[in-house]
């Protein structure tokens, strides 16, 4: 059975083929440049050690300084982080910003671990992977099941090995310790941004366009309401306790009350429930999978209606599956261009910390639709001139701007 990276890998040869790349720049490119693996010994409020298996990936960083998350989950992996990382290196390059692409996760379930467990436990990591972060070397951010708090550990650990004050060494800070306007919505805003683009493009505008959204976390529910103020019927959404749907379109202010009530959007007056199955399979303009990896497979893409699938959650299509959509003809957005606002905009917040001054939300918001729009349109050019899907195209893109720099910079011998 393959990896995850080894499967991963998969889109990037074909990339690379279509290219006609140089072999010996490709082999380069397939490989993570550093690979670390650390033991977290965690004193537990009972007075007991624990000890956890960390690690940090530095996939390419011929771009820039490494960037990605670091997640805490039970099921994180050396093979899970090195993929992750891979996709960020593509991500950061189809956007194009100065960055290489990084990751780093702790096999944990931090729901079971008190306040001050959490906190040694980043405060430890954070000094065993010291070496391998800084400002110019990997910037970490959030990720599954971590958040501003544990950004702000990081940058106080790291800080005070340094002697000095370093607020650029993460993103996704709270505001007022060097942390970004707009970064918590960006995700959504550009998923928003990329859908407008690509309604435009392919012929089916937002504006009165029908929209079903899978996921209702900070991402899905920040696209569903900009989507909505564009003039779209959003007329489903769901979460990880069931759906609802309204064909005449859903209150999305309601809904986000609900949510702030209940914890769920289920049974939200107005509507009749529907299951995350069926979501996937409704006859609408655009369907956004906003929530976990391999959501559309090979079993449910023939029944996929949708004429849009916008990929707001990172891997939710499987490469099976894909080859299915394009087959029927579904127009889809890879995630590592329609999910890249986030990204995008820890770059911003990576440049304000730099330069001590911060910008008006109103500022990162249309800087963010620049980057996303140039994106959108350098991968829709790659995909007429060689006549392939938009998510090979996004490959392309990607790979050739990694292959041109590490090319350009030569082998350091």
């Amino acid at each position: 059975m393959k990896s995850l990276f080894e499967d991963a890998l998969r889109r990037v040869d074909e990339a690379a083929e279509r290219l006609n790349l140089d072999r010996n720049i490709y082999k380069i490119l397939r490989k993570p440049k550093k690979q670390v693996v650390v033991s977290i010994p965690v004193e537990m409020d009972n007075g007991s050690i624990e000890v956890f298996e960390g690690y940090r990936v530095h996939y390419n960083v011929a771009m820039g300084p490494g960037k990605g998350g670091i997640r805490f989950h039970p099921n994180v992996t050396l093979d899970e982080v090195k993929t992750l990382a891979m996709w960020m290196t593509w991500k950061c390059a189809v956007v194009n910003i100065p960055f290489g692409g990084a990751k780093g996760g702790i096999a944990v379930d931090p729901k079971k671990l008190s306040v001050k467990e959490l906190e040694r436990l980043t405060r430890r990591y954070t000094a065993e992977i010291i070496d391998l972060i800084g400002p110019e070397i990997d910037v970490p951010a959030p990720d599954v099941n971590t958040n501003s708090q544990i950004m702000a550990w990081i940058v106080d650990t790291y800080s005070m090995h340094m002697r000095k004050t370093v607020t650029s060494v993460v993103t996704g800070k709270p505001i007022f310790l060097g942390g970004s306007r707009g970064r918590k919505e960006a995700t959504g805003r550009g998923i928003m941004i990329i859908a407008k683009e690509a309604g435009d493009v392919y012929g089916i505008p937002l504006k009165n366009a029908t929209v079903a959204i899978q996921g209702f976390g900070n991402v899905g529910s920040v696209a569903a309401k900009l989507i909505a103020l564009q003039g779209a019927k959003v007329v489903a959404l769901s979460d990880v306790n069931g759906g609802i749907y309204n064909k005449n379109g859903i209150d999305i202010n309601a809904a986000l009350r609900k949510v702030e009530e209940t914890g769920t959007i289920v049974n939200l007056e107005g509507t009749e429930p529907i299951t995350n199955k069926q979501l996937l399979e409704l006859d609408v303009d655009f369907l956004i999978p906003a929530a976990m990896e391999n959501q559309i497979t090979e079993e449910n893409a023939p029944n996929v209606k949708a004429k849009i699938v916008i990929e707001g959650a990172n891997g939710p299509t499987t490469t099976e599956a894909d080859k299915i959509l394009n087959e029927k003809g579904v127009i889809l957005i890879p995630d590592i261009l329609s999910n890249a606002g986030g990204v995008t905009v820890s770059y911003f917040e990576w440049v304000q910390d730099r330069e001590g001054y911060f910008w008006k939300e109103s500022i990162v918001n249309d800087r963010l639709e620049e980057v996303m729009t140039n994106a959108f349109n350098d991968v829709y050019q790659m995909s007429q001139k060689y006549a392939v899907p938009m998510r090979l195209a996004s490959y392309m893109v990607a790979v050739k701007r990694v292959a041109d720099i590490t090319k350009a910079r030569g082998i350091y011998a």
